[in-house]
């Protein structure tokens, strides 16, 4: 079955960085598109970054330039790369799985368990 298995959050302080990573499984990475989504107490989950099967990524305004997303099919891993980290980045970040190639327009089909990011300031 599909999973998504990710770590790599953590604490840390404003400015600071954390690379997270998604391991999936059950299926054929490279197929489909991926994305990163978080979640802030009191807050709806939003789309942080979310990168196609082709490579193709897209970002929220609120971490252009900041972040970065990528894969390594040879590893079936997703990564998120946050840079220059604030208090408001603080939240419970998921790796998801859309069900095709692209995330345009579309809503994930799994997610995984969640880790927590806490920027102190």
């Amino acid at each position: 079955q599909v999973q998504l298995v990710e770590s790599g959050g953590g604490l840390v302080q404003a400015g600071g960085s954390l690379t997270h990573s998604c391991a999936a499984s059950g299926f054929t990475f490279s197929s489909y598109a991926m994305g990163w989504y978080r979640q802030a107490p009191g807050k709806e989950r939003e789309l942080v970054a979310a990168i196609s099967s082709g490579g193709r990524t897209y970002y929220a305004n609120s971490v252009k330039g900041r972040f970065t997303i990528s894969r390594d099919n040879a590893k079936n891993t997703l990564y998120l790369q946050m840079n220059s980290l604030k208090p408001e980045d603080t939240a419970v970040y998921y790796c998801a799985r859309y069900a095709s190639g692209s995330y345009y327009g579309k809503i994930p089909d799994y997610w995984g368990q969640g880790t927590q990011v806490t920027v102190s300031s």
